[in-house]
């Protein structure tokens, strides 16, 4: 049989730069044992152009599947929030395309298949978990006319119409057993680079699967029956290095939710690229698997940047949540291990849980901006959606409602068309991932503007941050609502302080800001027949800036004596470095701004070859190839 899986079409940037490597190692598998299938991506489809916009979207991804072929099988693997244009796509290749069988499978069907099939009868099964023995089963039974009575990890409508669901499949045991991925049966990977504009190159892999835990607001753990296995570790390893020959793919992104918590596997895998060659690659994780002997091995084989669920600061609500944590667990002291092996924390918190009071809510909002003083962190805030398969739907569901204005995180481009919302709205038992807590709408709003706007004040001017809310003494929503009321930015309003160590640490952030992203070099010490540039910019303070963010991140109190500080700003690799010079330091960066040939200084300036090369290693200065016109004269600058 002629088989046909397609990932249901979203509008998500970070979605779509990456091909879906469930489908991908799916589609490797059914190739192996000789089944023919193909496979598409919507997604990918809808962010080229190639669907149409608006209300015929699901018509005309119906439309193109079909052009595929003359598949006598079609699936679509859903994301809860994918899963009303799954509806309406099968509706449509039901109304175009009678003859065929048509498959929904991913974890969007959790909890809801019976429904599902219940209420739309165009649907003719529901694989549920791993498809990779489901499915090859599933179509032997399809091609030989039986039903599908003993096809293990699958719902599916008798010929009466009533939903039938058959026993779970055993998880695989082995995940050294999956097949390669199937790479030949999308779009190549610069190709989906290309339409979303990502630089970093990011290759999802399918590292593991499954996670023991059964937090409440998610639905990957009973998805996944409870149980975690990981990718054999020398497999993992090989799979990043064949990056490496894929254009486009610079960076591994192990899609696997809880690195870490096979411990022997993430040392294996981390010694086993140290040993191979180490490759960048990020990963997700509990706060509570990484232990500082992991975090430095990490750091030394690569790993870059991890998303941490850390879900609120306050252990009640983190009970409430299940999320299964020591109460004491120390997140500062994780992000802090982490800043120092070289890897940036993705912070990803939930405003409005259960439980969650003002003083709950403000110790959230107190982590991350402590977070950002401490190490260069993302801040990422959402609020719940009681997703059906989950325990929060079990718990709030029922009063949950879509808030006006407010997008769902869960459903982030997905359900905006006229079909879509027609279904949401018909049943919101199954669709719940619209859906808001129960609460006032006005404070759900406020909440929401939170959670869009705190992170971004956070990242960029963290210690102004923290200066301004002790001078007024007041909490960090509190803070965040003034601004709010009064339509000014951080910097408008720390003006109006008047204070001169906020005026100075104000300065300092936004000449960081200024820098941040320009493009480095290692430094290079410049020979004679070069020019020489600055790579650093100078800063003036009146107050040790320096010992002011120490003090900051530390939590301690301030010292407001005068003690004029020289800082050297240099771009390097993920931000910019910040230095305190002495005065001679900064003449002599000062010369090279604009660049000088290093002959003529040495000329000019006897003796000045061997502080020159010392700024070279350092970082401060290097060659360039020619003049360049500064944008950040210095005031300590000398003639």
């Amino acid at each position: 049989m002629r088989l046909l899986l397609a990932q249901a079409p979203f509008r998500d940037t970070f979605g779509y730069s990456m091909p879906p490597p469930g489908l991908l190692r799916l589609g490797g598998e059914l190739l192996r044992r000789g089944i023919p299938v193909e496979l598409e991506d919507l997604a990918f489809r809808q962010a080229r152009g190639e669907l149409a916009n608006g209300s015929l979207l699901c018509e005309s991804a119906a439309r193109r599947l079909l052009r595929r072929g003359e598949h006598e099988v079609i699936g679509l693997s859903v994301m809860g929030a994918t899963l009303p244009a799954a509806l309406e796509i099968t509706r449509r290749l039901r109304e175009l395309r009678p003859g065929a069988r048509l498959l929904l499978g991913g974890p969007g069907t959790t909890g809801v298949e019976e429904r599902v099939l219940e209420r739309f009868p165009w649907i003719d099964a529901v694989v549920r978990g791993e498809a990779e023995a489901t499915l090859p089963e599933l179509l032997e039974h399809l091609e030989s006319g039986a039903e599908l009575t003993g096809v293990a990890g699958v719902s599916w409508r008798d010929e009466a119409g009533r939903p039938r669901r058959e026993p779970d499949r055993a998880p695989m045991a082995d995940l050294g057993q999956l097949a390669p991925y199937a790479w030949e049966l999308l779009p190549p990977l610069a190709d989906y680079k290309a339409i979303s504009g990502e630089s970093e190159g990011l290759v999802p892999l399918d590292s593991g699967r499954g996670c023991v835990y059964d937090c409440s607001f998610c639905t990957i753990g009973r998805f996944w029956s409870r149980r975690s296995r990981c990718l054999p570790a020398p497999r993992l390893v090989e799979e990043v290095h064949a990056l490496t020959g894929i254009e486009g793919a610079r960076n591994a992104y192990l899609c696997h939710d809880i690195f870490g918590a096979d411990r022997d596997q993430a040392v294996e895998f981390c010694e086993g690229l140290l040993a191979r060659g180490v490759r960048p690659w990020e990963c997700r994780a509990r706060v509570d698997h990484l232990d500082a002997e992991l975090v430095e091995l990490m750091g030394r084989a690569g790993c870059y940047r991890v998303l941490l669920g850390v879900e609120s600061a306050a252990p009640e609500v983190r009970r409430r949540a299940n999320k299964g944590q020591r109460d004491e667990l120390d997140v500062l002291a994780v992000v802090e291990r982490l800043g120092r092996a070289g890897i940036r924390p993705i912070l990803s918190l939930i405003l409005g849980l259960p439980g969650e009071g003002e003083a709950e809510l403000e110790a959230s909002l107190a982590l991350v901006a402590r977070a950002a003083l401490v190490t260069d962190v993302v801040i990422s805030l959402h609020l719940p959606n009681p997703q059906p398969g989950c325990g929060l739907k079990e718990e709030i569901g029922s009063q949950a409602r879509p808030v006006e204005g407010i997008p769902p995180d869960m459903a982030f481009g997905c359900g905006e068309t006229a079909p879509e919302r027609a279904l949401i709205e018909a049943h919101p038992d199954l669709f719940s991932t619209w859906a808001l807590p129960p609460g006032e709408p006005a404070e759900l709003r406020a909440l929401a503007r939170l959670a869009e706007g705190f992170p971004e004040l956070i990242a960029r001017w963290p210690r102004s941050w923290e200066v301004l809310r002790r001078l007024r003494g007041a909490t960090h929503r509190a803070l965040f609502e003034e601004l709010e009321a009064v339509g000014l930015s951080l910097p408008e309003l720390a003006a109006r302080e008047g204070d001169e160590l906020l005026d100075d640490v104000l300065a300092w952030e936004e000449a960081v800001l200024s820098l941040d992203g320009a493009r480095t070099s290692a430094p290079t010490a410049p020979e004679a027949g070069e020019l020489v540039a600055s790579r650093a910019r100078l800063v003036e303070s009146r107050h040790d800036l320096l010992d002011v963010a120490r003090r900051l991140a530390a939590g301690e109190e301030l010292e407001r004596r005068a003690s004029p500080t020289l800082v050297a700003l240099t771009p390097v690799a993920g931000g910019v470095r910040s230095d305190r010079v002495a005065a001679d330091v900064g003449r002599v960066l000062a010369l090279v701004d604009p660049p000088r040939p290093r002959a003529e200084l040495e000329a000019r300036h006897p003796g000045i070859g061997p502080a020159l090369d010392a700024l070279g290693r350092a970082g401060l200065i290097t060659p360039t190839a020619a003049p360049r016109t500064s944008t950040s004269r210095s005031t300590a600058e000398t003639p």
